[in-house]
Formats: structure tokens, C-alpha cells, sequence
């Protein structure tokens, strides 16, 4: 759901699920020239929080090692990057664009 929505919002998804040693990010794409590493929170309802509450600092260090990593294989060192969530409950969709800055 959240690929189809990126790609209609005009982003080319590089890769899903992307997996390495520090753990996994869920989409990466690119807009323009910037490279976007995308985690995506879904939720039925309410019930348990909001989506994009789930993101948290212990997770944006996990996505910021493993973009690195993604970087680094792919010899991008000096690539525009920035971290963005999407947060789905029910069938709404919540973009937050640079959601958070690189977690070293």
C-alpha cells in the first residue's frame, strides 16, 4: 500500500525490505536526486497508538545503521539522503517527511 502511494506521489522505489546486519528498512527510494529511506507503521486502529508514534529513537538508530550500510554497498558516499515515515491506520495515509536526522 505504501509503495503504491509513493510511486503515485511520483518516487521511484529502489528497493523494499531492504536487509543487512543492523536490521531492515522497509522502503527505499529516491525524489530527485535524494535518496529516502522510508519506514512504514500500519495499524488497524487506534486502539495501540498512532502510527507514526512507533518510530522510536532505539528504531531511527536501526534504520540510520542500516542506511549506511546501504550506502556503503552501494558507494553512495556523498548522496542527499533523508529519513521518512509513513504512518497508515485503517486506510489513511500520513507522510512525514524528514521524520528524523541520521542516528550515528
Amino acid at each position: 500500500m505504501a509503495a503504491t502511494y509513493l510511486r503515485q506521489k511520483g518516487l521511484e522505489i529502489v528497493v523494499c525490505n531492504y536487509r543487512c546486519r543492523f536490521g531492515e528498512i522497509d522502503i527505499i527510494a529516491k525524489e530527485k536526486d535524494v535518496i529516502v529511506f522510508f519506514e512504514i507503521k500500519y495499524r488497524k486502529d487506534a486502539d495501540k497508538g498512532l502510527p507514526l508514534e512507533a518510530v522510536t529513537k532505539k528504531k531511527q538508530r536501526i534504520i540510520s545503521r542500516c542506511a549506511a550500510a546501504y550506502l556503503g554497498h552501494t558507494r553512495c558516499t556523498d548522496c542527499a539522503v533523508r529519513f521518512d515515515v509513513i504512518g497508515i491506520l485503517g486506510e489513511e495515509i500520513v507522510w512525514l517527511r524528514n521524520a528524523f536526522e541520521y542516528q550515528g
